[in-house]
């Protein structure tokens, strides 16, 4: 890992939009600066779609978004950060392009669509011309192309279709219509072929978004020209990289941006799977921070408790164990589905380009492979990868851990076929996707693409659907988590953090996200469950009881169950935000209704038990449950927060959840919150008793974001981590640890269990050498510190050494 340049002691992330652009952000930065941050970190700012709300569908690389306020704007912006001390962190989208209505809008794209393959920037896109016979595929129309004849014209030498337009070949003008159609570099089809017929890399399965070739030194250049010169005239100090695994070769495309930012501190938004660990080589500071984001969950969520809990949540759904029932087995059949139809198109193209290289090499010619053998044994391979994808090259041979995983899962998919002889494709996919024979003419596509396609199938198969499926405790069922083990024991989160600090010190972390399904104190909320698994399934059966005997059933029992768990962590429901949330989650689930194939009469008995259940007279005892739970909530939200603000790493502040934050999936997480900018100017003694949550969180957060500012060396890249052991009969619910001798971090966990075995009793915490001060609570204390009296008014407590 190289030293950044200009490296961030905390980060606070802005959705920029057009309802809040860079003179907007301009405004609040006092109040960043004055709540401890050292940089903003804004998100996208190149030219998009057009109303775009989150910048991620980039259609111009070379200008700063002129809905924001454009770069003089953004210059602005980074002149009043400067001015009250802050830098500034940009999140950049090298991995795909918008495809947009306005086809003329990515004007590298519509030359494309315009000349074809000889195109100037034809490299510029991930194009498989041969699969389309010389054209590229748009599934743009809304119905067969027959019957969208008549919404077709030409009109001042551009082609139109509703509000959709498209470039003419030279000389193909004065065409009558379908002899034009025909004419064009680029084929309009119904939307649904895009599964099947689609011959461009997308992001993930969404076609309005193409994927582009930044490993062509070129392209890198002109789509990284502003983003560079923003950073090299120091408008800019870090980046933040969107999606990797996308990229044809990560590893070697962050070493050249690190090299072309001039050692810029870059983190990258890498989801690690259980037990991966980021490649060594890769020259960045470390990942974006989900991986934190699992293990400070973990540590909140009982073991005990979520295995009734989920035994529970089987007895109530009667999931079967491939829908819902049981992690891997869901996960396995997701990906099936996934590979099969969202991403079909993707896997008949490695099927191809696997059938190609097996005629062309000697020694696979002789294989003898029918490509129904190619396609099941990529299916086989694909499903079975525990992480989002390998990261062989050109290099050099593939990494232990690559070889191992591709070895492991090659053993599983060749049990699925019956004739033994058959099942030798399998070796013959796994050794092409190692490199095992070299690079080449289609061996080079075919190792890059199993790779793309693998973290496409991933990001599906797992995030977007088994996650909506296998929801005995929705906080485990999030971006980076691992719902099939919710829960980790302190010694694994101090191992977690001792190897970050020793290994990627500067890395990101984070609690909250645009990305998020649920916010860090949505979560937080939920973990409290797992400790009252019993109380809350027999809540969940009784309210599901009485809102059917009112005259409205569920639809099936896991909308219940997802429902009242979802509408319990809001606390008090907006019907709207719930019931957006809601009608994601069933399309995402995807087992009665879809977003392509929408069952109308499914979604509106959805709609009539979420606002006759949690949003109708049930909503009482649900409330009156979470007031019951209220101390262990609150303990659970302090304790991740402050355990997010002094690991190691560096943590991301995602705008508002600075305090109580409760958002659900986008777009709810993408709204605007009121920041509370009075309420940190007078912040005096807000954590002791009678202060209400929303408020001690934000003390809690300014007090150690500060810290952290004034003293970077506690925390930073020469820092220390050393976990501290609690003594006595209630040690294993305080989690501690101190950084540098200075610092010291301790949090109750598992606060109900806690109360119920009696309380801290004689637990003590044995403190490092020295005089100690709770920032928090204003205790001066030494030696080893009973529990009950450090934590007697609040469940975490925030230590500085004062000699």
């Amino acid at each position: 890992m190289t030293p950044a340049r200009h490296t961030p002691t905390s980060t606070y992330r802005l959705q920029l939009q057009p309802d809040f652009p860079f003179a907007a952000a301009a405004e609040i930065v006092p109040y960043v600066a004055d709540l401890g941050v050292s940089h903003l970190h804004l998100s996208p700012v190149l030219e998009a779609v057009p109303g775009s709300g989150h910048g991620y569908d980039v259609t111009d690389h070379t200008r700063v978004r002129a809905e924001l306020g454009g770069e003089e704007g953004l210059r602005r912006l980074a002149a009043a950060a400067r001015a009250a001390g802050l830098g500034v962190v940009l999140d950049i989208v090298p991995n795909h392009m918008a495809v947009p209505a306005r086809a003329e809008l990515n004007a590298p794209l519509w030359e494309v669509l315009r000349e074809g393959p000889a195109a100037e920037r034809a490299t510029w896109f991930d194009i498989d011309w041969a699969a389309g016979g010389g054209r590229v595929l748009l599934p743009v129309l809304g119905g067969p192309l027959g019957e969208e004849l008549d919404r077709l014209s030409v009109e001042n030498g551009v082609l139109r279709y509703a509000d959709r337009t498209f470039p003419l070949r030279p000389g193909t003008e004065h065409l009558p219509l379908p002899e034009l159609l025909d004419a064009q570099h680029y084929r309009l089809a119904w939307w649904r072929l895009g599964r099947t017929e689609l011959n461009y890399r997308r992001f993930f399965a969404i076609s309005e978004l193409i994927g582009l070739r930044v490993e062509e030194p070129a392209v890198f250049e002109a789509t990284h020209a502003t983003v560079l010169r923003l950073v090299e005239e120091g408008v800019v100090d870090g980046l933040r990289v969107d999606h990797p695994d996308g990229l044809a070769d990560p590893g070697g495309y962050l070493a050249r941006l690190h090299r072309r930012s001039g050692g810029a501190w870059i983190v990258a938004e890498k989801i690690l799977g259980p037990g991966e660990q980021l490649p060594a080589g890769w020259p960045i500071a470390g990942t974006t921070g989900y991986d934190a984001l699992r293990h400070i969950d973990a540590v909140f969520t009982d073991p005990e408790g979520c295995e009734e809990l989920t035994e529970n949540y089987r007895a109530f759904t009667g999931a079967p164990p491939d829908l819902g029932g049981e992690w891997t087995p869901t996960v396995r059949r997701a990906s099936y589905k996934m590979i099969s139809h969202e991403l079909a198109a993707e896997r008949e193209r490695l099927t191809r380009t696997a059938a190609a290289v097996c005629a062309r090499v000697p020694e696979l010619r002789l294989r003898d492979h029918a490509p129904w053998t190619l396609r099941s044994a990529l299916t086989e391979l694909l499903v079975r990868l525990p992480v989002y994808r390998p990261y062989v090259t050109a290099d050099g041979p593939p990494s232990p851990v690559d070889e191992a995983m591709l070895v492991t899962a090659a053993d599983g998919a060749r049990r699925m076929f019956q004739v033994p002889a058959e099942a030798a494709a399998v070796d013959t996919v796994r050794e092409l996707a190692l490199g095992r024979f070299g690079d080449g003419e289609g061996l080079t596509d075919f190792r890059v693409r199993f790779a793309q396609v693998a973290s496409a199938l991933r990001a599906k198969a797992v995030e977007d659907t088994a996650c909506y499926r296998f929801t005995p405790l929705l906080s485990a069922a999030e971006v980076g988590g691992d719902p099939g083990q919710p829960s980790l024991p302190p010694e694994t989160f101090h191992a977690f953090c001792a190897r970050l600090q020793r290994d990627w010190p500067l890395t990101g972390t984070v609690l909250s996200t645009h990305d998020t399904k649920r916010s860090g104190d949505v979560r937080a909320t939920l973990s409290a469950l797992s400790e009252h698994p019993r109380g809350w399934s027999e809540l969940v059966t009784r309210l599901t009881e009485e809102t059917a005997a009112a005259g409205v059933r569920a639809p099936d029992p896991h909308v219940a169950w997802s429902t009242w768990q979802t509408a319990f962590a809001l606390g008090f429901p907006d019907r709207e935000r719930l019931l957006a949330a809601m009608m994601k989650a069933v399309r995402e689930r995807g087992l009665h209704t879809t977003w392509t194939e929408q069952d109308a009469a499914y979604e509106a008995a959805v709609e009539r038990f979420v606002l006759a259940g949690p949003c109708g007279p049930p909503l009482y005892p649900l409330t009156e449950f979470a007031r019951e739970l209220a101390p262990q909530i609150r303990a659970n939200i302090l304790g991740a927060t402050l355990l997010h603000l002094t690991m190691p790493g560096v943590p991301d502040v995602y705008r508002g959840s600075e305090r109580h934050y409760l958002a659900l999936v986008d777009p709810d997480n993408r709204r605007l919150p009121q920041l509370p900018i009075p309420q940190l100017a007078a912040l005096d003694d807000a954590l002791n008793a009678g202060y209400d949550l929303a408020t001690e969180k934000l003390r809690l957060t300014a007090t150690a974001l500060r810290l952290r500012r004034a003293h970077p060396e506690w925390f930073g890249e020469s820092a220390g981590y050393e976990p501290l052991a609690a003594q006595g009969p209630a040690a294993g619910h305080c989690l501690a640890f101190a950084r540098s001798g200075r610092v010291v971090t301790a949090v109750t966990r598992l606060s109900r269990r806690l109360a119920h075995a009696g309380g801290w009793e004689e637990t003590g915490l044995p403190l490092p050498p020295g005089t100690w001060r709770d920032r928090l609570g204003g205790q001066e204390l030494t030696g080893t510190v009973r529990l009950a009296r450090l934590l007697a008014d609040s469940p975490v407590a925030l230590l500085v050494r004062e000699d």
